[in-house]
């Protein structure tokens, strides 16, 4: 359970944010502070699964054949097979469409060499190449959990965002989501709280308030 000033925070930003006719997204804004981002290993590079979930549809797509594609089509945002893999590396545009409307790609490990030589120069750069998924996995279970998760990333910036919730969900659900993050970040980082500038909790039109 998140602390009382996190849940305070949250509470703040949901109140302050402008009426809208549609749930907006809730972000977490994160302030980087005495790491080197130039030198990659010092980049945050998470996914995290959010206890709450992130309110909001997760695009998955999933890159499989036979049965596995069979299971996947109830749960994915869309099933890639084979032929469907080659026709899109020969289409930088509508492999671009794909990349950008997808926030995560799973793709079985034997078509995963595959995944590389079709759309490697597409999926890479954009920190999207997909999470393998072995002979054992269930697709379904899999689909699912990352349907919960977000990406941390800051790349060599040392702002970086995420998304932790949509403006229709409690305060404390939200704030469970913001303790998670905050909790990898404070484990992973080389110096924990100390690499933390600030952090700023805001939905997508309204004004930011400080968690951190």
């Amino acid at each position: 359970m998140a602390d009382q000033d996190i849940e305070q925070a949250v509470s703040r930003a949901l109140e302050d944010a402008p009426d809208r006719n549609f749930s907006e997204t809730v972000d977490l804004a994160v302030n980087l502070r005495d790491l080197d981002l130039n030198e990659p290993s010092n980049r945050v590079d998470e996914s995290v699964v959010l206890p709450s979930g992130t309110g909001q549809e997760t695009r998955i797509v999933v890159i499989a054949e036979g049965e596995t594609a069979i299971r996947a089509e109830d749960v994915a945002y869309e099933v890639i097979g084979g032929d469907d893999l080659a026709d899109l590396g020969d289409d930088d545009n509508e492999a671009k469409d794909l990349a950008e409307a997808t926030d995560f790609f799973i793709a079985e490990e034997a078509m995963m060499q595959d995944v590389g030589r079709y759309l490697g120069t597409i999926l890479g750069p954009r920190g999207k190449m997909p999470e393998p998924l072995s002979p054992d996995d269930d697709v379904v279970e899999v689909v699912n959990r990352m349907k919960n998760t977000v990406q941390l990333r800051s790349g060599d910036r040392r702002t970086f965002h995420t998304r932790v919730g949509a403006e229709d969900m409690g305060a404390e659900e939200i704030a469970d989501n913001i303790d998670v993050i905050l909790r990898r970040l404070h484990a992973d980082l080389e110096k924990g709280p100390l690499n933390l500038d600030s952090v700023y909790v805001k939905t997508t039109m309204g004004p930011a308030v400080e968690v951190a």
